[in-house]
């Protein structure tokens, strides 16, 4: 079904509601089957220069932009909307269900909105020999964490997971199905990609101007870092369960010991690969000293890797709106509040909107794609309306 109908004279209809007093709020539910208006959409890339491998000339480094607007803009910033792992865009556009997506979510709110694609991935471009390996994550690494969680059971709160479509998104489920169709290889170097993404991001930045980041996943560590740099040019982050814990991953077990940190460090600087601006500063991550929870905040929740103290600032962020969105059903559930805690240790005041305290029950970790998406979008419309001057 195609929702989007470029209606120009519905502009009249608009200035009438105004008139009778019919406001579109972040609460109006009934807008949700409503046709959407759009005075604009399209596409640009930014970033990216040309390289040369052996003989043959290639651009690398640039990043796909779709971009939303809807007839009537009633917020002065954008969102800019950020996928994670294994994924593209698309996330973001609709669901495996065929529903409307959050970027259409937000333009019913009134929002324009920039989707990507990230750099070296699907419309962006995949170019092996320039970036490196790729990876692409196979039906059993989707199943147990993200979308199928209440038949593993690997986590404590995996057995809450309600909202997949058409019951545990596991391969047969038509839901699931069209979800893995749509995942795509990726950079198998995590850093690499941030690094490329960086430049990239900040090029979009000062594309458009000043925007709210909304970032999922794998994504948070590009807020974060772009946030540190430009804090004049992110007026929000909302990280929907960013990547993490700080420092160290995470293996799920199951079981009584139900999880193990990782042997390696997944994240040296706390929340990020790369570098960032702390004060006093730290000239390598090994000046980052780190100090583990003695005890878990409660039994299933992971013992958190902190800064031991005292704790090096992240001045540059101080002044950015954050908030942190966990899902009740979500192995992020488990670990969320630990990035949280740090950017409080370190000056960063950050908002944890858990989904469950919201009376919203039942999300995993893909919860933009579940049966009731939408309702959390309006949770992140309200967040902005609240806390972005």
């Amino acid at each position: 079904m195609n929702y989007v109908h470029f209606v120009k004279t519905a502009c009249v209809a608009v200035a009438l509601a105004s008139l009778l007093g019919i406001m579109c709020t972040a609460g109006a539910e009934a807008q949700s089957n409503k046709p959407i208006i759009l005075a604009d959409e399209g596409y640009f890339f930014v970033g990216g220069q040309y390289t040369k491998v052996g003989e043959r000339q290639f651009m690398a480094g640039q990043m796909y932009v779709q971009y939303l607007f809807p007839e009537v803009v009633k917020h002065r910033y954008p969102i800019v909307m950020m996928h994670g792992t294994g994924l593209t865009g698309n996330n973001f556009l609709g669901t495996p269900d065929g529903r409307r997506g959050w970027a259409y979510d937000l333009v019913s709110l009134g929002y324009r909105v920039y989707v990507i694609d990230q750099v070296g991935r699907a419309r962006s471009g995949s170019y092996p020999e320039i970036y490196g390996p790729y990876a692409h994550l196979a039906v059993g690494d989707w199943e147990p964490l993200f979308t199928g969680q209440e038949r593993y059971n690997r986590f404590p709160q995996a057995r809450l997971h309600t909202q997949w479509p058409g019951g545990p998104g596991v391969a047969g489920n038509a839901a699931f199905d069209q979800y893995y169709a749509q995942t795509v290889e990726f950079l198998a170097s995590a850093a690499k990609t941030e690094e490329l993404m960086f430049p990239a991001g900040i090029a979009l930045l000062e594309k458009i101007g000043p925007a709210i980041l909304l970032t999922h996943s794998q994504a948070g560590v590009f807020g974060w870092k772009l946030a540190d740099a430009r804090p004049d040019l992110v007026k929000a982050h909302i990280a929907v369960e960013p990547n993490g814990p700080p420092f160290y991953d995470v293996n799920f077990l199951g079981g009584k010991e139900w999880y193990a940190d990782s042997a390696q460090v997944g994240r040296a600087w706390g929340i990020t690969r790369i570098p960032l601006t702390f004060d006093p500063p730290a000239g390598s991550p090994s000046e980052l000293k780190m100090v583990r929870q003695e005890k878990p905040d409660s039994p299933e929740l992971l013992r958190c890797w902190l800064q031991a103290e005292p704790a090096r600032q992240l001045l540059r962020m101080k002044g950015v709106p954050i908030a942190i969105v966990s899902g009740e059903a979500s192995f992020r559930a488990t670990m969320d509040h630990c990035t949280s805690k740090f950017l409080t240790q370190s000056g960063v005041k950050n908002t944890h909107i858990r989904l469950e305290n919201e009376n919203v029950h039942g999300n995993g970790h893909m919860m933009m794609l579940e049966k009731n998406s939408r309702e959390i979008a309006l949770i992140i419309g309200n967040w902005i309306e609240k806390n972005v001057k």
